[in-house]
């Protein structure tokens, strides 16, 4: 076999379990659009099986996590750098592990959003799954980038991506600023509790936004090294 036939057998072994994580990763966080319909209806038999899918898909997720940090072979034939890789993995897995928090404490709570809030908060939630997408379609890319030697076209795609998705986390940004303050409005006729649980959701929820960033810059930090 030509020694480029046998680097190329090395080069991609490390990428396809990386993308099949995110794209766990995003399932895992997908789940939450139905998840909040459910609870907001107060079905919480519909709310407490898509909190179990959430669960099985983060574990699901874990599995695939050890698997990389197991597997991922080190030295002569990596691309790109072993740590950048197990670092984007982490990043990665932080947000399946956020989408079953943020669950877990709304069926802990038997949490609804105030019909008030109920329309800016799921575009809030489409925004920062938005951002969970566009990561992944990032870390998709690597492939096709990795078949043009990190240059070219390929490497300005996912650049473009990368600015998209800050672009995308800056509007999550405002928008959780327009609910706190719809919040902070209504929480004089609230429960003082629920409404402190109110705002760590409304934080956690944007955690998904910002975390998807940071594989961004885990991405960017890591073509920058090739």
């Amino acid at each position: 076999m030509p020694v480029n036939s046998i680097l190329g057998v090395f080069a991609k072994s490390p990428i396809k379990p990386l993308q099949e994580h995110i794209d766990k990763v995003f399932d895992c966080a997908s789940e939450l659009t139905p998840f909040f319909q459910a609870a907001n209806k107060g079905d919480w038999d519909e709310a407490i099986k898509r909190r179990k899918t959430i669960s099985m898909t983060e574990r699901e997720a874990d599995v695939l996590k050890r698997d990389i940090r197991l597997q991922l072979p080190g030295g002569l034939f990596m691309p790109v750098e072993r740590t950048d890789l197990l670092e984007l993995v982490t990043q990665q897995d932080k947000i399946a592990n956020k989408a079953k928090d943020i669950s877990g404490r709304v069926i802990g709570r038997n949490m609804t959003i105030p019909e008030d809030l109920q329309e800016l908060f799921f575009a809030y939630l489409t925004r920062c799954l938005d951002a969970v997408s566009m990561a992944k379609e990032a870390i998709n890319e690597l492939d096709d980038l990795l078949e043009a030697g990190f240059r070219g076209r390929e490497v300005d795609l996912v650049a473009k991506m990368i600015h998209e998705l800050d672009n995308i986390e800056d509007d999550t940004d405002d928008i959780q600023i327009q609910l706190r303050r719809q919040l902070f409005a209504i929480e004089s006729d609230m429960n003082a509790v629920d409404v402190m649980f109110l705002y760590k959701i409304i934080e956690w929820v944007g955690d998904l936004a910002d975390l998807a960033e940071r594989v961004g810059s885990r991405l960017e930090l890591m073509l920058a090294r090739v």
